[in-house]
This record gives structure tokens, sequence and C-alpha cells, in this order.
């Protein structure tokens, strides 16, 4: 039983998205997780999506996809990586979520025909929400990371709802830590104070007074800055701590702990006697080390069809470095778009492995099935991915069975060979939206096969997010060819993992291991690509 008031600490931002607020969400939290308290973290999203599911990737950067089956913010991917632990879906809370409770509550008549109102009835969703997530996991302190700005008008209602956490609960039990932006210009190289000091008074114009501000800024936070920070923000100068750039994201919580922000935070919070968190430290310093020791490259084409924006592969890309930190190889990423690579597949021989993730839609698809041939036939080790696992058979039909025009249904309904169709439950799902087949799902591995070297077990737990399998009416013709089918789901009604055993690395995985990557704790199929294009 807790016999402690739960802890809520609130990170906010203003003045510009992409302030990095997850990072500091996610590094205050890992800094209380090192302290030995029970922690967790929450995203808000204000927009009125139910969930990612069905946003843009360029746009919004990836959908994260939680053990439970959420179609989640990227920021939760931040908080699994950080914390090492699987977070539920109920951790990202957006506004249409919360309408929707409201709206359901007043039509099965929970109001008693009341007027209902954003105060307090979508605050109270939201509070009750977010005290649900705390006492349900029995937790010492909640981080809760409000996405967006202050002063976007979506964020009032959860910032409300924030303020009156903090009345209802007392200042002792509540942090907010504001995350703002000391830009400098490089004509003059000072650091500039007033977009934080406008941010602040945004935020106190709402009712809340920030506690601690972290400060993003290029180099270190100057005193004289933080002097005027804290002269017109009402906040102590011990209080106002420097988020300057560093050579990786696993580095800012030790950066925030030489500023003595554990301490603060715990001053604040009246919990005395910390623990003696030595051990914790030493294990994770060891992890972050690893990522900067590294001496030789491996370099590494990822084709895709998202690569305009780096945040679209945001988990594979650190699953990519973190099988790299492990071996001691720095990984150099090159991101290909795969419309790009017709007629252009040759450039692909400047790289030690290719690996193609996750997509949906036609465009550029031609691109990664001529690029599965390639890594295929040129001996390049190659890991594919959700699409990248499906495109590899389609290729695989093409190019070693003779199917004329194999393809997958999803890119040509017509095809008269389906290698790839859509799996039989979903050909009558109308709405897109938390439709896919989602979540972790146990997968059967075949003894004496690259999986189950790999993964030495019989047994995996994954995640998936996809429509579209592979075919088995053409499972005894790929066999025949050449390819291996080792690992499968559901008494072998769906192929999870393809292979083939003659080539130096060839790898197709229908589900998406980067979502069980942690700094660390590689998965398992990256680090032995990267292994193998080490040694390519």
């Amino acid at each position: 039983m807790q016999t402690e008031a739960v802890k809520y600490i609130f990170v906010t931002g203003g003045v510009m998205s992409g302030l990095g607020k997850g990072v500091v969400t996610s590094s205050i939290a890992k800094l209380l997780q090192l302290s030995n308290q029970k922690v967790s973290c929450v995203k808000i999203d204000p927009y009125l999506n139910y969930d990612a599911g069905t946003m843009n990737p360029i746009a919004h950067g990836e959908v994260f996809v939680t053990e439970d089956g959420g179609e989640c913010d990227m920021d939760i991917g931040n908080y699994e990586r950080f914390l090492n632990q699987n977070i539920a879906k109920s951790h990202n809370i957006t506004t249409a979520q919360i309408y929707s409770s409201v709206i359901e509550a007043e039509r099965r008549g929970e109001y008693l025909g009341a007027c209902v109102q954003i105060i307090p009835h979508v605050t109270d969703a939201i509070k009750n929400r977010i005290r649900s997530i705390a006492a349900n996991e029995n937790l010492d302190i909640l981080v809760v990371e409000c996405g967006g700005t202050v002063g976007d008008i979506e964020s009032l209602p959860f910032l409300e709802a924030l303020r009156q956490i903090r009345l209802e609960d007392g200042p002792e039990n509540v942090i907010f830590v504001h995350v703002t932006l000391a830009p400098s210009l490089d004509v003059v190289g000072e650091q500039k104070t007033k977009p934080t000091q406008h941010s602040v008074q945004e935020l106190r114009r709402i009712g809340i007074q920030p506690d601690l501000l972290a400060v993003r800024c290029t180099s270190p936070l100057e005193m004289a800055a933080k002097k005027k920070i804290s002269l017109f923000s009402n906040v102590s100068t011990k209080d106002v701590f420097s988020c300057h750039d560093v050579e990786s994201i696993l580095m800012v919580p030790e950066m925030l702990y030489d500023q003595g922000i554990v301490d603060v935070i715990f001053k604040k919070f009246t919990k005395v006697g910390l623990v003696n968190a030595s051990a914790n430290w030493d294990k994770w310093n060891a992890i972050v080390n690893s990522f900067t020791n590294a001496t030789e490259s491996v370099k590494i084409a990822m084709v895709g069809k998202y690569v305009t924006l780096a945040d679209s592969y945001v988990s594979v890309n650190h699953a990519l470095k973190h099988a790299g930190a492990k071996i001691g190889k720095n990984v150099v990423i090159d991101w290909i778009d795969s419309e790009e690579l017709n007629g252009n597949i040759n450039k692909l021989a400047l790289y030690q492995g290719i690996l193609v993730p996750g997509g949906f839609g036609e465009r550029g698809s031609d691109g990664i099935i001529n690029t599965a041939n390639y890594a295929r036939e040129k001996n390049i080790p190659y890991l594919g991915i959700c699409f990248g696992f499906q495109l590899a058979a389609v290729a695989f039909g093409r190019f070693v069975c003779n199917l004329p025009n194999a393809n997958s249904t999803e890119l040509a309904p017509n095809t008269e060979n389906p290698v790839i169709d859509l799996l039989p439950e979903q050909k009558s799902v109308s709405n897109l939206g938390g439709s896919l087949r989602l979540g972790a799902n146990e997968i059967k591995v075949e003894d004496s096969t690259l999986a189950f070297k790999l993964y030495k077990s019989n047994t995996i737990m994954r995640r998936h997010r996809h429509r579209y399998e592979f075919n088995q009416k053409y499972l005894d013709l790929f066999t025949q060819k050449g390819m291996v089918f080792s690992g499968h789901s559901d008494n072998k009604k769906r192929m999870e993992i393809l292979e083939i055993p003659t080539h130096r690395f060839y790898l197709g995985v229908q589900f998406h291991p980067e979502f069980n990557s942690r700094p660390g704790f590689p998965e398992i199929s990256f680090e032995a690509f990267v292994t193998a294009a080490a040694k390519a």
C-alpha cells in the first residue's frame, strides 16, 4: 500500500516546438529512477487526433507502438528507451480521448442533466486520467509532458487541469518544469533571454508559476543570462538549468544532475535521506560511455519512404546506434529515398549493410523491391522490417521464383501473383485508425535457423503494426527456391520471419524489433545485422 502522496512533475514548453521537452522529461525521470524512485512518464498531445495512428510520419514523426497495441507519439519511445521499461498506451493522452470520454459519459447520463463544460468536466477527466495512472501503477513520482507550446489554444484545458492538481494536491507534491529557449545570434554571440521571459510570462498569465526552468541553448547558459532569467521569471538562479547541446541525448541526465537538479527536486518534495544510487549510476554511465568509445565505423544505407524527416524512423535510428555501441562500432546512417533508386541502384554498393524500415503505400515501392533484390544478388547484409519484409518477399517472387508481376495487393490490388495479401480479418475493416494488427504477439521460431541462432528461443514476443501478410499459397514454392520462413504466429497462420541461409545475412521480419531496442540492450536482430555489416 502506498503511504505517501504521489508526486507529480509537469513539463511544459514555450517559444517554439521541438525544443526537447521529451528529452528533458525522459532525463528527469531517469535521474529519479537512478535515485531508486518508482517513476513513469505521460505524454499529453493536445491535437484532435484520437491517437498517432493516422498521422503522416513526415509531419509528425514516427508512430511508436506500445506492447499493449497503442499507436502513440514518438516521445513514448523516448521514455521507454531512457527508463528501459514498457509504457502503456494509456500514458499517451490526447484531446480526442478526453473529449470522447466526456461525451460518452454525458450520453450515459452520468452528469445528471448538468451543462457539460470545459471546467469542470473536461479538466476533471484530464485529472482523473493522470491520477489513475499514478495510482494503478503505485508510482512514487509521475512525470507528465504537456505537448505543444504555452499559448496554444488546444493546450489550455490541459494546463488548467495541471494547475488544479497543484492547487488540490499542494505545492509540496507538484513541480512545474518549463522548457524554453535562450538563442545566441551569430552576429552578437550573446545569449538572448527575451524568448524565455515572454514564455514564462505567458505561463504565469494562465495561473502557473514554474518552479524550475530548463533553458535550451547551444552552449552552457552563462551566469549573466541565468541571473536575468531569474529576475524576470521569479525563479531562483539555482532553479534555472542549462540544457545545452551535447554529443548524445543520453548525456542530458548527467548534465542536469551535475547542476543539482535531483537535490532541488527532492528538497521541493520534502524527501529526505536520499538513497545511495552509485551502483545504478555505474551501470548507466557504462551504457552512455559505450556510445562514445567506438573507433571504427559501419556504413548503413537506410532505404525508406519518409527520409526527409529524421524523426520518421527515430526508433530504427536509435536501434542501429544501440547495436553499434554494443559491439563497439559507430554506425553511420545514410537515409536514401527509395524513389531516387530507380535507375541508380548501384549506389548501394557503397554500403556495408542495407536496412529497409516500415512504410505504407505504392510510392517508392519499386525502389524498395529493387533494393531487396540488389542486397540478395550482391550478398550485402540486409534487414527488412514490416514493409521491408513484405517487399523482400515480393522481390524474391519476381526475381527468383519467376512469378510474373509478383506484388502486394496493397500496391497492386489486381496483381496476378499476390505474394503479399491483406490479412483476412482486415477485409471488412472500414476505419483506418486503430484497426491494424497492433501490439505484442507471440512468435514461434523454428529450430536450426538463423532466427533461432539469434534469439536462442523457440518463442519471442514482438510488436506489430500492419494490415498485410505473406500469402501462404506461395510458401512451398518459396521454400523450394531457397527462402526459409523461420518464424510464424497464430498456429502458422502468419509468417513472421524470412531468411536466406546461403546469404551472408538476409533477414526480414514482419514485426517491428526497433520498438524493443534500448540503450545497453539492443534488439537481437539489429545487433546481428550491424555485426554482419561490420564484417562485410
